[in-house]
């Protein structure tokens, strides 16, 4: 470029680029070599922007819902918690989820998946809702998510026969869209009845859904994972130990998080061998 004389655009272009500004942050384009464009920053600052309008053709939205731990029981929940509570064993737990037709996830899920491997186990992995596989074959992790999981027990010296393998959700959600609070808050007891009849001694929270709602926190799995917790419930008979790790189903749309992932595996391997 050259005093004097209108910049060559693609000169500029490559000189903003060099220079480290490779986006654009404003709605609309402004001469910057213009002096009366030139707005002092507190009066910009000043103007608050436009909303964001949607496509006149975009249907409307409802506002997002998430679960909050202690927020009022819908009635499905408290008559979850009712039927829940009276079960003394696994297969009466099983049962029991089986005939509950008060979640309305039910209506659209082709089957209820509830838990694989061994109900007698050490460790007791608690997911967050099944996918398309798993509802056509009625069993929690057999996706490419679980063939992962499938893979980072051997890694540890695990296998299903080892471990028990449940979700928070027992049916599918429409599409794979997250759960709704009601949703969550209509199966939390069901899965919190689980791990008291399971009474693992490692409890292990697969994803962030699971881990907020079973320990009733509301920081993100990245924040959650990692950390040894101990769980209590009225029907334990002594807090177990509880720690939260990502969900395989992440891990494969972002393999960097892997790291971690062993991290926590070793953690829970380190943990079983030390209370043999």
């Amino acid at each position: 470029m050259t005093h004097g004389s209108d910049p060559d655009p693609r000169a500029l272009l490559d000189f903003y680029l060099a220079a480290g500004v490779d986006e654009a942050i404003a709605e609309c384009p402004r001469d910057r070599f213009d002096a009366a464009d030139a707005t002092p920053a507190g009066a910009r600052a000043a103007t608050p922007p436009l909303p964001r309008q949607p496509p006149p053709d975009a249907p409307a939205r409802a506002p997002a819902r998430t679960f909050a731990p202690g927020a009022m029981l819908p009635p499905a929940a408290r008559s979850a918690h009712e039927i829940a509570a009276g079960c003394d064993t696994v297969a009466a737990l099983v049962e029991a989820i089986r005939a509950f037709d008060d979640c309305p996830l039910k209506e659209t899920a082709t089957n209820t998946v509830i838990y694989d491997g061994n109900p007698e186990a050490r460790v007791l992995f608690v997911g967050e809702a099944p996918g398309a596989e798993e509802d056509r074959r009625g069993l929690p992790f057999v996706g490419p998510a679980g063939r992962l999981l499938d893979r980072m027990l051997a890694a540890i010296s695990l296998d299903r026969d080892q471990v028990c393998i449940s979700n928070m959700l027992f049916w599918r959600p429409p599409g794979n869209r997250s759960p709704t609070a009601d949703e969550i808050a209509t199966c939390l007891p069901f899965a919190q009845r689980l791990i008291e009849l399971v009474n693992p001694e490692v409890l292990v929270l697969v994803g962030g859904i699971s881990a907020k709602a079973i320990l009733g926190r509301s920081e993100g799995i990245t924040r959650l994972r990692g950390v040894w917790r101990r769980y209590s419930s009225p029907g334990l008979a002594a807090p177990i130990d509880a720690i939260a790790i990502y969900h395989p189903a992440y891990l494969l749309r972002q393999p960097l998080h892997k790291r971690a992932a062993w991290r926590d595996l070793l953690a829970i391997r380190q943990r079983l061998d030390a209370d043999r």
